[in-house]
């Protein structure tokens, strides 16, 4: 995937340029990873090894996508931190510009899906065996994942076939579109790529739009519950999905559309780390602490294997 220019690798943004703080921001990136890889790896077996959890809302909380996304960025950061290096190649760049987008795109299409999968389950509670089956979830899924794939793929052979001959540093401590589009030579091949964001940014806004819409139907069939009992508990099953959905939104309009005039280093440093680290560790806690039925299954699983252990070596 070459574009004609002569990069060869890219250097991104350091965290900070003396030794501790270096070591510092290891220490801390180290801590969030491994956080996230027990969060989302415990969801992850939990619902393998209950197999009640396969319906059509803990089918969609694999936290796969969460994990890959966390791993395409924090393990490289953590790298150059520690061994004092900001580079990565060309090659390098654009397998991780992929693999984001592939992952981040997929993930708010799997959000969107869950929207509609409360607004059946809430709405025409009848119909939910019928509409959200495996089969239908399966499909569904599967657009979620190839959204994501020719989403990533679009953008990612767009980008790095953009001449660039402005430099090659990254204003960013990871690989991102927006930071090496400045670097391109011509401003036509720059605003050719900015289209094709705005247009992927509009398919994601009418996904806005129907998570908007469903939960206007979910909360008008709460409020004509009549036992506010049943209301609380309609409403709980829905509050796991509008934190990672507020998290995930509030967090990317943070990072993105911010005016140019607050811009700085260090302020976009802060904001890609919110955006692009902190839900991936969050999300876990979010769904754990929300779902009764799911903290009964890891207790129930985390239960056997103390027993396991215990016959094992008695």
């Amino acid at each position: 995937m070459s574009n004609g220019s002569s990069i060869s690798q890219f250097l991104l943004l350091p965290f900070k340029d003396t030794r501790q703080l270096q070591l510092l921001h290891f220490c801390l990136f180290l801590g969030i990873y491994l956080a996230a890889l027990l969060g989302n790896g415990l969801i992850i077996t939990t619902i393998a090894w209950h197999h009640h959890l396969h319906t059509p809302m803990y089918f969609f909380l694999l936290s796969l996508l969460d994990l890959g996304s966390i791993s395409t960025t924090v393990p490289k950061a953590m790298a150059n931190s520690l061994w004092d290096k900001r580079n990565i190649s060309y090659t390098g760049c654009a397998v991780l510009v992929f693999f984001f987008l592939f992952l981040i795109v997929g993930e708010y299409c799997l959000l969107t899906i869950i929207a509609y999968d409360r607004y059946v389950a809430i709405c025409q509670p009848l119909h939910y065996g019928t509409l959200l089956g495996s089969r239908a979830c399966a499909h569904m899924a599967a657009a979620a994942w190839a959204s994501g794939f020719l989403n990533a793929l679009l953008h990612t052979a767009k980008t790095f076939s953009v001449p660039l001959c402005q430099g090659n540093a990254v204003g960013q401590f990871f690989c991102e579109i927006p930071h090496i589009l400045k670097l391109s030579c011509s401003h036509s091949d720059y605003l050719r790529e900015v289209r094709l964001i705005v247009c992927g940014a509009c398919l994601l806004f009418v996904c806005f739009v129907f998570m908007v819409v469903s939960y206007v139907g979910i909360f008008r069939a709460v409020l004509r519950i009549p036992l506010q009992q049943g209301r609380h508990k309609a409403f709980s099953t829905c509050l796991p999905h509008l934190a990672v959905v507020s998290l995930f939104l509030s967090t990317a309009i943070f990072a993105h559309l911010k005016p140019p005039s607050n811009s700085s280093p260090s302020l976009d440093l802060m904001t890609s780390v919110l955006f692009s680290v902190v839900p991936s560790a969050v999300n876990p806690l979010i769904y754990s602490l929300r779902n009764q039925e799911l903290k009964d299954a890891l207790r129930k699983m985390i239960t056997s294997k103390k027993v396991v252990f215990i016959c094992h070596h008695s």
